[in-house]
């Protein structure tokens, strides 16, 4: 068996030091201020709250300009008004042809921004439904996916489901 060193170089003093030019410092307050976070540029991130986070988060992904966003349950821990600032900063997002797709997980309906298309639901694994949110998004697909009675409210572009 060989003797194997691996090493790797980031320059002479590592990446954590790297020069951002006016372009990436003008990208990164501008999605700072579409998130609402503009006022945190000059905090450090462990003094952030939950809700700051996210957006900072969800910003600083922006930064690469993917062509795709996956966003794991956003919204989870924040406060109402948290995640409906959230939810309405995300459907702005959406409705932005220049924006990523954007993919979005979560548990609760209540919690899908505006301009989001289509939905999947699973259950165990499994599609329960999937297609255009308008007609797949349905009292009796989330009662086969939640394994119960459920009532679908539906105002505008939001969705609420509570037990029946």
């Amino acid at each position: 068996m060989q003797d194997v060193v691996v090493t790797a170089s980031y320059g002479v003093v590592g990446r954590w030091r790297e020069a951002y030019d006016r372009m990436d410092e003008g990208r990164a307050t501008e999605l700072l201020e579409a998130l609402g976070a503009s006022h945190l540029a000059d905090r450090r991130y462990g003094t952030l709250s939950e809700g700051e986070r996210k957006r900072v988060q969800i910003a600083r992904a922006l930064m690469t300009d993917p062509e795709l966003m996956l966003l794991d349950e956003p919204a989870a821990g924040l406060d109402l008004g948290g995640r409906e600032d959230l939810v309405r900063r995300l459907g702005t997002l959406a409705a932005d042809l220049a924006a990523p797709a954007l993919v979005l997980v979560t548990h609760h309906v209540e919690e899908i921004p505006p301009h989001f298309t289509d939905v999947l639901l699973l259950r165990g694994g499994r599609v329960v439904a999937q297609g255009p949110v308008e007609i797949t998004l349905t009292a009796e697909n989330l009662e086969a996916t939640f394994g119960m009675p459920l009532e679908l409210e539906v105002r505008g572009s939001r969705y609420a489901a509570r037990a029946r």
